[in-house]
């Protein structure tokens, strides 16, 4: 009995991988990230639409020295860097000594309304997963490089 559940797991397992969309590093297709992002930002969506109700999973790959000053979404965002170094803040005002550096593999929670800013010095691909539709909040309308 054991024997053939592990079997019957296997098969139910090698079929589920065979009907996944796999999107290997070099299958990605970027563009532009949206306006609501300072440009320079690149973005890529590997499921879901960021435009929609419902879960996606986009990369965004920032150039070196790219900043986004404080802003907040209306939903968490589950965060990971791919590659790279993030330095990361949280509240109103921007200020770099209180930021934290986020290294390859990194991970952090930034919850729904809650103000946050980042920054790159060397460039960083970050992986973001949340529930859309994607929206960006500036905490000063002036940072927002759709008034620009």
């Amino acid at each position: 009995m054991r024997k053939t559940l592990l079997v019957a797991f296997t098969v139910l397992l090698a079929g589920s991988a065979a009907q996944a969309d796999v999107n290997n590093p070099a299958r990605i297709k970027w563009g532009p990230a949206p306006a609501a992002l300072p440009k320079g930002a690149q973005l890529a969506v590997l499921s879901g639409d960021p435009a929609k109700e419902g879960m996606f999973t986009i990369r965004l790959k920032f150039p070196r020295g790219y900043r986004v000053m404080p802003h907040h979404h209306p939903n968490d965002e589950l965060v990971t860097i791919i590659s790279g170094q993030v330095s990361r803040g949280m509240g109103d005002t921007y200020i770099p000594a209180k930021m934290a550096t986020m290294l390859q593999g990194g991970y952090a929670v930034m919850p729904a309304g809650m103000n946050h800013y980042v920054s790159t010095r060397t460039g960083a691909i970050v992986q973001v997963t949340a529930h859309g539709p994607f929206e960006v909040v500036y905490a000063n309308p002036k940072d927002d490089p759709r008034k620009k």
